[in-house]
């Protein structure tokens, strides 16, 4: 199963929550409370995205945390690049060279690179600013549970 880590969802989460008053400070236990995580957590996930610039932290009594840049420069893919242990990667062969033996010869390994570029590229392509925007169904997709899906025909092409 493919799935991020809790860091990332909830370090997107918190993204979010700051994007929609950019011009505001917002402390670790302001977060925590709001949005119902643990302030350990919070304060771990802060750390992280400061020191990979897409915080800015403010010392002081009144200090604080905010979004170094708009919502709308801030890829899910710096997100999850930011707090991930590892490089993005499907497979371990996809994230980094020579963590496999059979990575030589391996038969698969050029199409999991080649999914990973098209999942890499979703990623850079979403920005926080989409994310707290509803999403807009495209042509030739239908809502399922609220979610938009593309829809095939028998012959695998979009109806």
């Amino acid at each position: 199963m493919l799935r991020i880590s809790k860091l990332s969802d909830y370090g997107t989460i918190m993204l979010a929550y700051m994007a929609e008053d950019p011009e505001a400070l917002h402390s670790a236990a302001e977060l925590a409370q709001s949005l119902q995580l643990g302030q350990a957590t919070v304060s771990k996930i802060l750390k992280a995205l400061a020191k990979h610039s897409l915080l800015t932290a403010f010392r002081g009594a009144s200090g604080g945390y905010a979004l170094a840049r708009p919502a709308e420069e801030i890829s899910l893919a710096e997100v999850i690049d930011a707090l991930e242990e590892q490089p993005f990667g499907l497979t371990e062969c996809s994230s980094h060279e020579g963590n496999c033996a059979q990575e030589v010869s391996c038969v698969m390994r050029a199409n999991w690179m080649r999914i990973n570029d098209i999942v890499r590229q979703a990623l850079e392509d979403v920005t926080l600013a989409d994310m707290i925007r509803p999403p807009v169904p495209r042509r030739g997709t239908t809502q399922f549970k609220g979610v938009p899906v593309t829809v095939r025909s028998s012959s695998g092409n979009p109806s």
